[in-house]
């Protein structure tokens, strides 16, 4: 009897008076077929007699009759509705049990019987019918065009509400399902489909989001699993700079505990700060698992609905997570400064001591640690290296990337200008020393991504005092100051390369200006241009002679300036400029300039240039850039030997922000 209380439910605008919008009372039929209560009926017949429904006129009165099957089936669908609008408490007792279970499947009567389970439901008669009342369908050629198909439980909601027909199309421009006559008149001129290939492509989009959240969900997992093997790589990291730290203290101990205890403290005061940042976007990405995971139980909630008209009309927002490519980022302890300088500093103060107390005699120990009280006692400079670690290098000189055989020249050259300089100390090195010294600042020692040995960076620092301040190989005119006449006979014309330029990035003013969108520009892929990093490279490359050109910014703010093989990654996230060994990059990051390659970074002074000129020797393997002003000022050189052709290459990251390839006229 469950099964025919859900089948009275589902009639019950059927049930219901058109007069007085209520369940029936002593309901009647008139000989047009329509059913009122009676006590309505006769209200409205008064002068004359039509049906309210239809407008069909009698000539006579017709004589009522009660219609007792559905006085029968109103009865009961009244005494349903009574019950179901009882609190559980008040139900029969042996339905609770009933209530407490999950519902089943609903079955389709006999709209004839109303008592044996529906064989086949036609479409046309829009009625359910057993075995037996479905023969005459099957049997009489009558019915030969009447569609019939499996029993269906929502019979009811395939009709159309305005004109009773079964809602076989499904309107694309309104988003909803139609009948024919809908079809013919408010929907005429409409774009319509089937709703079963609505349906189909309805979820197949939604199995291409869900597709989309597992993917985005397994990156997640996997750039957390990376950061938690950067926690143990950093651990492993901090307890070796323990050790190096130590062995470098072991030969000051009792002159030194106090420095040790600061150095030590300062590489896990570091291991703090990494793990904390590791930590923070681990919660991040935690949390952006979370909302696509709740993302993809909604599709997946919707995609088991088993009514289509329901189905339809849900939608699923993706959060914006979904468009955000995680990543995890590079945290080491050389990231810091003040770590790079304590390590380098603990090295140059072992060899200095080791200097005074093993190779200097008692009498002459105080005037190398205070030469002002012993000014009349000795003339002369104090004998031995300067008191204490040399002055950082300044930035443009260019022995910052020197590799395989010109570091070896360089070095070697540095070792000989070093013990000429034994011979001459410089006793104005060691008094800037002192008073670097009393400020209690640890030195910074920096080259292409790497602290160097203290050995490296006193031949570097000596040689730039003596006749020569450049290293082999590289032109005197490349690393002073020059008149800018003298680098424009080198001038060459650009453009930049429409193939390679990023989707985010504008070309304009004939390939000269390349400028920041705030949406993708509608560009054809292809393999040549960058796809994760905003980046162009111009349309010319260089291989040998000398080449100089010119780049305006309008502002210095994350953007890069640099040069790329032709074979520099397009795709991947070591695409960007200077993450690789097939490019170079002096690059503006917020008030910060840095020179990058191969993933080193050198910070460097910024001159802030809102013009910046490029000079670029192939035969000689360097590439000087400059802050053009009155003249051109060099602030950093990149020596290397080319593998192939170089062309020049720009990074450009804030919205907004734009550079412009200059003409160059003298």
């Amino acid at each position: 009897m469950a099964e025919d209380m859900l089948s009275l439910m589902s009639l019950e605008d059927e049930l219901t008076c058109s007069i007085c919008l209520c369940p029936f009372e002593c309901p009647v039929t008139i000989p047009c077929g329509h059913n009122f209560c009676q006590d309505c009926l006769l209200k409205t017949w008064k002068e004359n007699y039509s049906c309210p429904q239809c407008r069909t006129h009698f000539t006579t009165k017709p004589e009522l009759k009660k219609n007792t099957v559905l006085s029968t089936v109103v009865e009961t669908f009244k005494a349903k509705s009574n019950k179901d609008d009882l609190p559980i408490d008040m139900k029969d007792p042996s339905s609770w049990d009933a209530d407490k279970k999950e519902p089943e499947e609903a079955v389709i009567l006999c709209d004839t019987c109303m008592e044996v389970k529906a064989f086949k439901t036609c479409l046309t008669c829009m009625a359910s019918f057993c075995v037996d009342h479905v023969r005459p369908h099957q049997e009489n050629p009558v019915f030969a065009a009447h569609q019939l198909n499996e029993p269906l439980g929502d019979l009811l909601e395939r009709i159309c509400p305005d004109h009773h027909k079964l809602m076989d199309f499904y309107c694309v421009q309104h988003g909803r399902c139609i009948c024919s006559v809908c079809l013919q008149q408010i929907h005429k001129g409409c774009t319509f489909s089937n709703p079963d290939e609505q349906r189909a492509l309805k979820e197949s989009d939604l199995r291409g989001k869900l597709s989309l959240l597992d993917g985005k969900i397994d990156k997640n997992q996997t750039v957390i699993s990376q950061m938690r093997e950067q926690q143990s790589k950093l651990k492993d990291s901090a307890a070796t700079r323990k050790r190096d730290v130590a062995n470098e203290y072991r030969l000051i101990r009792e002159l030194l505990d106090g420095d040790e205890r600061e150095a030590l403290n300062m590489v896990d005061r570091e291991l703090e700060s990494g793990h904390t940042k590791l930590q923070n976007l681990m919660k991040k990405f935690n949390k952006n698992i979370e909302q696509l995971t709740a993302a993809k139980d909604s599709v997946n909630s919707l995609l088991s609905q088993t009514h289509s008209l329901g189905f339809l009309q849900a939608s699923v927002d993706l959060p914006t997570v979904v468009g955000f490519d995680p990543y995890a980022p590079k945290t080491n302890l050389d990231s810091s400064k003040t770590m790079a300088a304590w390590t380098a500093y603990s090295a140059v103060l072992r060899e200095h001591l080791t200097h005074i107390i093993q190779k200097q005699p008692v009498e002459d120990r105080l005037q190398i640690l205070k030469p002002e009280r012993n000014m009349g006692m000795n003339s002369g400079p104090p004998p031995g290296p300067p008191p204490g670690p040399p002055r950082q290098p300044r930035s443009h000189s260019p022995g910052g990337a020197l590799k395989g055989r010109e570091r070896k020249n360089y070095q070697d050259a540095s070792t000989d200008r070093e013990r000429k300089s034994d011979k001459k100390p410089d006793q104005k090195k060691g008094q800037e020393h002192k008073a670097g010294k009393n400020q209690r600042k640890p030195p910074q020692f920096t080259t292409m991504g790497a602290t160097t040995p203290y050995e490296n960076f006193r031949g570097a620092q000596e040689s730039r005092t003596q006749e020569n301040p450049c290293p082999p190989n590289v032109p005197m005119n490349i690393t002073s100051a020059a008149k800018r006449n003298d680098l424009l006979q080198y001038g060459s014309v650009l453009t930049f390369d429409p193939k390679t330029a990023h989707k985010r990035i504008s070309l304009t003013d004939n390939q000269t200006t390349a400028s920041v969108l705030n949406e993708p520009a509608n560009y054809p892929d292809g393999p040549a241009r960058f796809s994760v990093c905003s980046q162009v490279l111009t349309s010319k490359g260089f291989s040998r002679g000398r080449h100089y050109w010119e780049v305006k910014m309008n502002s210095n703010n994350f953007t890069g300036i640099g040069l790329a093989y032709n074979s520099i990654d397009r795709k991947g996230p070591s695409s960007r400029l200077g993450r690789n060994a097939q490019s170079w990059c002096v690059e503006w990051f917020n008030v910060k300039l840095s020179a990058w390659h191969a993933s080193n970074e050198t910070v460097l002074a910024n001159p802030n240039p809102t013009r910046v000129g490029v000079l670029l020797d192939c035969d000689e393997g360097t590439a000087t850039l400059y802050n053009v002003q009155d003249r051109a000022y060099p602030f950093h050189t990149f020596v290397f030997r080319f593998a192939e052709a170089v062309y020049p290459a720009f990074w450009l990251f804030s919205s907004g922000s734009s550079i412009n390839l200059c003409k160059l006229q003298s």
